[in-house]
Parts: C-alpha cells; sequence; structure tokens
C-alpha cells in the first residue's frame, strides 16, 4: 500500500535537488509529481496530472458505492414488483446492482475530472505565492527514510503530511 507525502518547496533550483534525491532513494519518478504556479516551467520536473489535480478517483470510489446501492435496490423493488408479464430472478438485483456500480463510476469521474482535489486546497495560497508541491507516492516501508533525506538535505522543504492511501492504479 502507498502513501502520498507531501511536500512544500520553495524554489525550483531546491525542487530540482529534492528530485534528485528522491530518485537516489530509488523513487520512481512516475511516482513524483510536481505542481506549481500555472504559467511556471518545471523543466524535466515530471509535472502532475490530471489525476493528481483532481478528485476523478474520489468521484469514481464514491459513484461505485453510490450506483451499486441505487442499482441493487432497484434491483429489489423490480423483484417485488415486476413489470406485467415479465418473469423476474433474483438475478435482476446481481445485474442492476453491476450495471449502477459501473455507471455511476462512469458518471462519477466524469464529474471528478472537473473538480480540483480536495486534499490540495490547502496548498493553494503556497503554490500561488510561487512555491512548489512535491507529491511523492511511496510505500509505507519507505517513508521514514525519506522524510530523513528531505530533513537533512532539505531543510527549506516543508514536510506537510501523508495522504491517508493511495489507489493501487496509477
Amino acid at each position: 500500500m502507498k502513501r502520498r507525502m507531501y511536500i512544500l518547496i520553495p524554489t525550483l533550483r531546491e525542487t530540482k535537488a529534492t528530485f534528485r534525491d528522491m530518485l537516489l532513494a530509488r523513487i520512481p519518478d512516475h511516482n513524483i509529481h510536481i505542481l506549481a504556479k500555472q504559467g511556471t516551467q518545471l523543466g524535466d520536473l515530471p509535472e502532475a496530472n490530471m489525476f493528481q489535480k483532481t478528485d476523478v478517483f474520489h468521484g469514481a470510489e464514491l459513484g461505485l458505492v453510490i450506483g451499486g446501492i441505487l442499482g441493487v435496490l432497484v434491483g429489489v423493488y423490480f423483484l417485488y414488483f415486476p413489470p406485467d408479464g415479465l418473469p423476474i430472478g433474483m438475478g435482476i438485483i446481481l445485474a442492476l446492482g453491476l450495471f449502477g456500480a459501473v455507471f455511476g463510476t462512469w458518471v462519477s469521474a466524469l464529474i471528478g475530472v472537473g473538480v480540483p482535489n480536495s486534499q490540495l486546497t490547502r496548498f493553494e495560497k503556497s503554490i500561488e505565492d510561487g512555491q512548489f508541491l512535491m507529491m511523492i507516492d511511496i510505500p509505507k516501508s519507505k517513508i521514514e527514510a525519506v522524510s530523513k533525506i528531505i530533513e537533512q538535505r532539505h531543510p527549506a522543504a516543508l514536510n506537510k503530511g501523508l495522504e491517508p492511501t493511495m489507489p493501487a492504479f496509477p
């Protein structure tokens, strides 16, 4: 299971140095994402993409749960109150539950793409002031070592905590 670490860094130069140290700590570059003020040139640093900037995952998770529950409820309704002339069995609950989960995930993910990531709202002012936010997706076993590297080698960088869990994909 991975956790996302948030680090605020004051300058681009310090951000590049921190990025190099994360690579030396064997954190793959695809697990490091940099968010900066719009229009800032990051050079070869990995810029945060749609998955980090938006609430697409949160929306998809919510849609999965709500869509699945609503699908099951509609299936139960059809089981007890079937349309005239249609024989309906228990499979309708499963079928509509699956349909609701898939449809809910799809619709909610589409909505989530347009919503800024709720985890990043606390960093908006700092980013607008010109700081850089480095998001590092790391296994639990490396959290302490990475925190120590940042503390010792990059005192200007501020460790702003961890996100509870990360999805297994992207």
